[in-house]
Formats: structure tokens, C-alpha cells, sequence
């Protein structure tokens, strides 16, 4: 693959028939990118059709089902149940409305455990009725391995009151932490299939410290006004695949953060939201390791970020070897932004030379139409530049006046047709990066989307 990917790339870039040392440089770093695929783990799963299966019913356990009756206990009892056997299936029948309190599903479980999904569950709707022993999480699955969670039911936060009281809202509010309504923890192998997760309190879908996680055709609904809800979020975990999956929400469709590699984002719908998002890392000094990102196949409509990175000054470490290809946009407000600026705080952030490095990003066939006029904003730091940033078919358009390019100490090439021009990307990695070039209001871009 590596081998066909260069003979193209240097097909593409050489009119003729010799080619330069730095050239053949910027095809290796091309094709590496390129093939920079994410392999999943020859885990074994158990089969939808596998027989002998032992039915666990959170109704024969006490669960009524109404809506109004807490049946937080009916579902701790039967989890235990169901996660101390073999086979077992933890059944939400379909047609009922579960109300359960922030519950900690913990592992680890019997062989080839099943989580059925068919009915819904269902969060209190007063913030004061929350157990305040579990204030970041609702429903959270811990030490887990090869489970599987799927269903065609919905969970459902009822965030509408936390959002409400949400310090993003009422600014005279102080700002707490609210709880996330899915969380996946520590587990490896696990499958999360067709579920719908609505109205989070705060994020909706969590993918912590785990491995070789697949999520498959799930739905994520709330409205675009609903502050920090965050649709599928990923932090320390590595091997994960999110493919199949419809996304609006008020805050990221999907965000990367720390310590995460090898992520690979398959056919996407995303909006409303803010866009897929790497980031933020760096905040308040601290160091960010990111690696291996490839998001193939995304539609984004009327989304305020398209596919950004952002990170905080004072920040260190990197984000590196990226791939965004083959989306298209619909009224999108920053289509393409590397902001390494980001200051997502009610005072204004000082000024700091460290900065998380960005490097190896390639964006490939990207088309579609932009809300703002600067259509692509590479607004790196002027201590730790960007490079060996790729721009390859790009295409982005304004319904009324035109676009450009933005960039600040960015760092690398473009190849093909590229719209609108990214002339200000520097090429060559031994120019100097003149923080004064940029006029003063222009340069420090920094966002709170």
C-alpha cells in the first residue's frame, strides 16, 4: 500500500521526470499518513444467533418501568446477577421507560456477557435528586472485556435542568461538573452497537482508559444549545473504532483527548456541534500525547467547527500523524482550524511560549461550503511551530464573497487543486517563524466554541 501510495504522490508532484531529494521526503511522509490505518484486535465475539443463552430480566428483579418508580436498585441487583454467570444476557425489555440514578457496572463479568438494550432508561430529571456519591457519571461500565452492549432503546440524561443551571448558560451560575451519561472504563473488547444516547447531562458517550473498543450505528441526540455535551469522547484509550454513527449535539460530535492513539472515525454524520475536534490538550501546563487519528467519510452540516485541533499556551508534548479525508460540509463556520490559542475560560489567558507540538497532519479531499470568510485557520504557536501540515484536494466555498487561508507559523505544502490557496503555509522547515509578521489582532485567535 505504502509503495502504491508513492508512485501516485510522485506521479501527482513531478512534472517531470526528475525529482528533488525534499520532495521524495514530503511523498514518504505522505504515504505514511496514508497508510496509516488502525488495526483492530483479533478479539473474539461471541455471535447476535448464539444459542444458550441465559436470560437476566432487570423486571424480575423489581424493576417496574414506568418512569416515575426508581428502579436503580432492580438493575445493581440484576448487573450482579448477570455479570456473575456465563452467557448471560442483562435484558431492558422494550416498552418501558427505567428510571435509574448514577450506577456503577462493574466487571469483571462471566464469559461472553450481552447487554440488551431495548427499552429506556432514563435519568432523574432534578439535579437535586442526583446521588451525590457519583457526581461525574451515570451509567458507568468498568473492567469489562469482550462484552457487548447494543439495542434499538435509548438512554436518556434529561439534562434539560442541568443545562439550565450550566454556568455556560446563566453566567452568574459558579461552574460544576455534571455527569456523563455513558461511560466505558478500563475494559477492553468491548462492542456498543444501535443505541441512542439523548439529552446528556453533560457528555453523552465516554471511551476511557480502554482498548479495542468498537462503536457501531450509534445515535446521539441533543439539542445545539445544550453546553459541554459532548458526543462520543475519547481519553486515554488506544484501538478504537467509531463507525456508522449520527452526531448533533451542542459541543463536540467527537473530541480526542490526552494519551489517546489510533483512533479511526469511519462514515460520520455530525451537526448540529462542534465538529470533530483533537483536543483541547494543554491545559493549565500539562502534557498531551496524541497519535495516530484517521476520520474517513464525514458529512458535517451547520456545524461552528469542522476539523479542528486545539490547545491550550503552556501546554508540551504532541499531537501527531493525523488524517482527515473525504468530508464534505454544509454551512460550516471554521472548516478547517488548528487553533493553538484556545482559551475556553471567562478571563482572558496570558500569553505562554511552550505549546503541544502538531505535526503530520494531512487533509484530503475536503469540499463543501464555509459560513465565515477565512475558510482555513492554521493559527499555530510562535515558539512550536506546526509542521509537515498536508493540504490535498481541497475545495471549500462561500455562498456570498470569497475565502482565504490563515496561518500563523504553519508549517508544510499543498498538492492539486487546493481552494481557497494556502500560499501563507511555509515549506520550507528552515524558515524562520516571525511571531511580528502577523498584524496583532489577527494572530492570537482564540476560541471558546
Amino acid at each position: 500500500m505504502k509503495i502504491q501510495v508513492m508512485v501516485m504522490l510522485l506521479m501527482i508532484m513531478g512534472a517531470q521526470n526528475t525529482y528533488s531529494e525534499d520532495e521524495k521526503q514530503k511523498c514518504e511522509a505522505i504515504s505514511d499518513l496514508l497508510s496509516n490505518d488502525v488495526i483492530m484486535p483479533t478479539t473474539k465475539f461471541w455471535s447476535q444467533g448464539s444459542k444458550g443463552r441465559v436470560p437476566v430480566n432487570v423486571e424480575a428483579f423489581g424493576a417496574v418501568g414506568d418512569g416515575v418508580t426508581d428502579d436503580t436498585q432492580a438493575f445493581r441487583d440484576a448487573w450482579d446477577k448477570a455479570c456473575s454467570l456465563n452467557n448471560a444476557v442483562f435484558l431492558v425489555p422494550e416498552h418501558r421507560r427505567y428510571k435509574v440514578n448514577a450506577t456503577r457496572f462493574r466487571g469483571p463479568c462471566g464469559d461472553r456477557l450481552l447487554v440488551q438494550v431495548s427499552g429506556t432508561i432514563v435519568a432523574p430529571e432534578e439535579p437535586e435528586d442526583w446521588d451525590p456519591t457519583n457526581p461525574r457519571t451515570w451509567l458507568h461500565f468498568s473492567n469489562l472485556s469482550g462484552v457487548r452492549i447494543q439495542g434499538g432503546g435509548v438512554i436518556d440524561g434529561s439534562g434539560s435542568k442541568w443545562w439550565a443551571s450550566s454556568c455556560k448558560i446563566n453566567k452568574t451560575n459558579p461552574c460544576k461538573a455534571a455527569p456523563t451519561a455513558l461511560t466505558i472504563d478500563l475494559s477492553t473488547g468491548v462492542r456498543v452497537k444501535g443505541i441512542t444516547v439523548q439529552s446528556a447531562q453533560q457528555m453523552h458517550f465516554t471511551v476511557s482508559r480502554s482498548e479495542a473498543i468498537r462503536i457501531t450505528g450509534v445515535r446521539v441526540r441533543s439539542p445545539r444549545d445544550s453546553p459541554n455535551t459532548d458526543g462520543i469522547h475519547i481519553g486515554e484509550s488506544t484501538n478504537v473504532v467509531i463507525q456508522n454513527c449520527k452526531i448533533g449535539t451542542g459541543d463536540d460530535c467527537i473530541s480526542i483527548v490526552n494519551a489517546s492513539s489510533k483512533i479511526k472515525m469511519k462514515n460520520i454524520d455530525c451537526g448540529p456541534g462542534h465538529g470533530i475536534s483533537i483536543g483541547s490538550l494543554g491545559k493549565d501546563n500539562s502534557t498531551a500525547a496524541v497519535t495516530g487519528i484517521v476520520l474517513d467519510t464525514a458529512t458535517l452540516t451547520g456545524t461552528t467547527n469542522g476539523l479542528r485541533i486545539k490547545t491550550w499556551q503552556g501546554g508540551s508534548g504532541y499531537v501527531r500523524s493525523v488524517r482527515f479525508e473525504n468530508v464534505k460540509m454544509s454551512d460550516v463556520e471554521n472548516p478547517i482550524i488548528i487553533d493553538q490559542f484556545y482559551c475556553d475560560s471567562p478571563v482572558s489567558c496570558k500569553n505562554q511560549t511552550s505549546a503541544v507540538k502538531i505535526s503530520q497532519v494531512i487533509y484530503r479531499n475536503i469540499s463543501g461550503t464555509s459560513k465565515n470568510s477565512k475558510a482555513m485557520k492554521f493559527a499555530c504557536s510562535d515558539t512550536v511551530p506546526c509542521s509537515g501540515i498536508v493540504l490535498n484536494n481541497i475545495n471549500l466555498e462561500r455562498e456570498n464573497g470569497s475565502l482565504e487561508t490563515f496561518c500563523n507559523c504553519a508549517m508544510g505544502f499543498d498538492f492539486g487543486v487546493v481552494r481557497p490557496a494556502a500560499d501563507c503555509l511555509k515549506n520550507d522547515k528552515n524558515s524562520r517563524c516571525d511571531a511580528n509578521s502577523q498584524d496583532s489582532d489577527q494572530k492570537l485567535i482564540h476560541t471558546e466554541l
